[in-house]
């Protein structure tokens, strides 16, 4: 991302301006900050990830939406799409225009040497300020790793961290597993990568 060189926003100001924009920018204290192009790997996985959450959910009620979502922290707060995203039972938006999202239940977001710092720092920092998120997800493009955290009461966050392409995902919130196999199809990494040791790892 990068800060774009205007004056402080407020919330409806930058709505406007994004509602009108044709491309994506987050929102932050007042500032707003383009977000650039994700990779092939990037795509793929967010992709890989959001096909295998949408599969989930066809017979249960909630949605998954793919890089497009808008979602609120919290009044002046952030406003951030993240790359994927999970809400079960019935959305519940900010307006009638229905392109922000108040109350997900999963996040995640694919990581890059880009946003890898804001993704564990300050989104995480925010995103654990929404009531109804459940788990949140940090996914490798660089080989087959996840780190896994869920809420556990209203200020623990517990972290699983699952490895190697035969490995599981277990996602406690839509109770269901989604193959490490799968989440990485189409995915080519260095035979070094390819052979990460399997497994969980919980703290």
């Amino acid at each position: 991302m990068s800060t774009v060189p205007k004056s402080l926003m407020s919330e409806a100001e930058y709505l406007a301006f994004e509602r009108q924009s044709r491309d994506k920018h987050e929102f932050y204290l007042g500032e707003i900050f383009a977000m650039s192009g994700a990779s092939r790997k990037h795509n793929l996985i967010a992709g890989n990830f959001f096909g295998e959450l949408r599969e989930r959910l066809k017979d249960r009620r909630g949605e998954a939406y793919v890089g497009d979502m808008r979602v609120r922290v919290k009044p002046n707060g952030l406003y951030t799409y993240p790359d994927v995203v999970v809400v079960c039972g019935e959305p519940e938006f900010l307006d009638s225009d229905v392109d922000t999202l108040l109350n997900p239940t999963l996040l995640i977001e694919v990581l890059s040497d880009s946003t890898e710092k804001n993704d564990r720092g300050t989104k995480f920092k925010q995103y654990r300020q929404i009531p109804s998120l459940r788990e949140y997800i940090l996914v490798s493009q660089d080989e087959p790793s996840i780190e896994h955290f869920s809420r556990r009461g209203d200020t623990y966050w517990k972290l699983t961290e699952t490895a190697g392409l035969d490995s599981q995902l277990d996602l406690s919130s839509l109770g269901c597993q989604i193959p490490l196999a799968e989440s990485y199809s189409k995915v080519v990494f260095s035979p070094k990568e390819d052979g990460l040791a399997n497994g969980n790892v919980e703290s």
